[in-house]
């Protein structure tokens, strides 16, 4: 009898095996949770439509007024100017567009969202990954709206069906890359408005001076020189470059080099500062 009790409590005394804990999430897991995000994004889009309006509406807007207002005096007719016109507002309205990551991100965090996300068993960053992959969706439906439009009022590219393609594809990509720029700006930031205010301060400037919407040639000597140095000067030529015909250059490859170097620069910083204060 007494064998049996002294056997039993050396069960109940032995101790038991706890689960190793860890805040690490699998690679698999946090892309599965910045998908879920994205579609958030999209879901938000869904119950607000009017914060598409800068991807609708600007294209339309701004292809119209400047194809007849300043075809004549720019390009000689609308249809000569058009060539010059449609790759320039293609890159203008994705580019601007890039903006709203920084300006959304500063008004989910001051709305508390993310300390509700840090409450979720979900990988951290997906927050942040997620309203990026959801902006690239906004990219391809402006892209695709201004390239309708420039057809619908008689622009016809040279370079055909893969070109416009490809010249899509850059200019999705490079607008991704400029994105982490103003993500950067949104997650440090102190209100959505600053954020606003300071993107579109430094984007007008950058996008009325790069030959987006007149030819470089015809600016003064200072400001040509000052494109050298400008990103979407070689975004605009590129995308001209692809949609009339002349294929892929020089202008293509620095976009895309720029590209690259503005993720390895700015991701990294985004993230840092993004896991700091989120």
């Amino acid at each position: 009898m007494t064998t049996t009790i002294t056997a039993t409590e050396k069960r109940r005394a032995a101790p038991t095996s706890i689960p190793e804990v860890s805040n690490r999430v699998p690679l698999a897991q946090a892309a599965a949770n910045s998908f879920t995000m994205a579609y958030r994004g999209l879901l938000k889009i869904k119950h607000k439509p009017e914060q598409l309006f800068d991807v609708t509406v600007q294209p339309i807007l701004f292809t119209a007024l400047f194809a007849y207002i300043f075809g004549g005096a720019i390009g000689g007719s609308v249809h000569d100017y058009l060539p010059v016109l449609i790759p320039g507002i293609l890159v203008q309205t994705v580019v601007l567009t890039s903006v709203v990551t920084g300006t959304q991100l500063r008004e989910d965090m001051d709305k508390g969202v993310f300390d509700r996300f840090k409450s979720l068993p979900v990988a951290r960053i997906s927050a942040l990954a997620g309203a990026l992959l959801a902006d690239m969706v906004r990219y391809v439906i402006a892209t695709v709206l201004t390239i309708v439009v420039g057809v619908a009022i008689g622009y016809r590219p040279e370079g055909g069906v893969v070109g416009v393609v490809a010249a899509g594809l850059v200019i999705v990509i490079c607008s991704f890359a400029i994105s982490w720029i103003w993500a950067l700006v949104g997650v440090t930031g102190k209100s959505a408005a600053g954020v606003q205010g300071i993107s579109m301060m430094i984007m007008f400037p950058l996008t009325f001076m790069s030959g987006a919407f007149a030819l470089v040639s015809t600016m003064p000597g200072w400001m040509q020189g000052l494109n050298h140095v400008n990103p979407v000067y070689y975004m605009v030529n590129a995308c001209r470059g692809l949609m009339n015909g002349a294929g892929f250059g020089g202008d293509l490859a620095w976009s895309l080099i720029g590209a690259v170097v503005v993720i390895a620069i700015f991701a990294p910083l985004t993230v840092k500062a993004y896991m700091r204060r989120a």
